[in-house]
């Protein structure tokens, strides 16, 4: 049972929100994975949740908007359904991720931190994926996908268009 009356979240996310606040020597200290958890279930973060994890880590809600813009990987707007993550660190851009990343701002036809008219991709330029000896790579969702061309990144565009990727959820 949560600590929160009538969450937004899950009973089961509600219940781990509640533990990770207990495992942490100050409550704010549970903030990024609060809302790395929550965007996962959510899509995005939604004034709500920034609403409601202020409240269980018992800060203010600028200091949630705070710590919001300062991470990349947490997102204001919903994405796509696929979120596609092209890496451009050094490895990568040394290996053809700008390349990449031209490619697939063509092939979906949407630019950086865009969706897609029907909402299956969204598009981001990241910094690092942990990828570096198997450049150039990208992740969707949480899938890896390393030593891409843009041919094979072609032939994952469609295997996610036909819907044997990986949900966020």
């Amino acid at each position: 049972m949560s600590t929160i009356a009538n969450t937004i979240f899950s009973p089961e996310l509600a219940a781990r929100f509640d533990h990770l606040v207990t495992i942490y020597p100050l409550r704010r200290s549970a903030l990024v994975p609060m809302l790395l958890y929550a965007q996962d279930e959510i899509g995005y973060i939604s004034d709500a949740v920034v609403s409601e994890i202020a409240k269980r880590i018992e800060i203010y809600e600028l200091d949630v908007r705070n710590v919001l813009s300062y991470y990349s990987m947490l997102r204001t707007v919903p994405a796509g359904k696929y979120n596609v993550q092209v890496c451009t660190n050094i490895s990568c851009m040394l290996r053809g991720g700008y390349e990449l990343l031209d490619h697939c701002k063509h092939k979906l036809g949407i630019g950086h931190k865009e969706v897609t008219a029907d909402g299956m991709f969204s598009l981001e330029e990241v910094e690092c994926i942990g990828a570096c000896c198997w450049a150039p790579a990208i992740q969707i969702n949480y899938d890896f996908h390393d030593e891409l061309t843009p041919d094979k990144a072609d032939v994952l565009f469609e295997m996610y268009r036909a819907g044997q990727g990986k949900d966020v959820k």
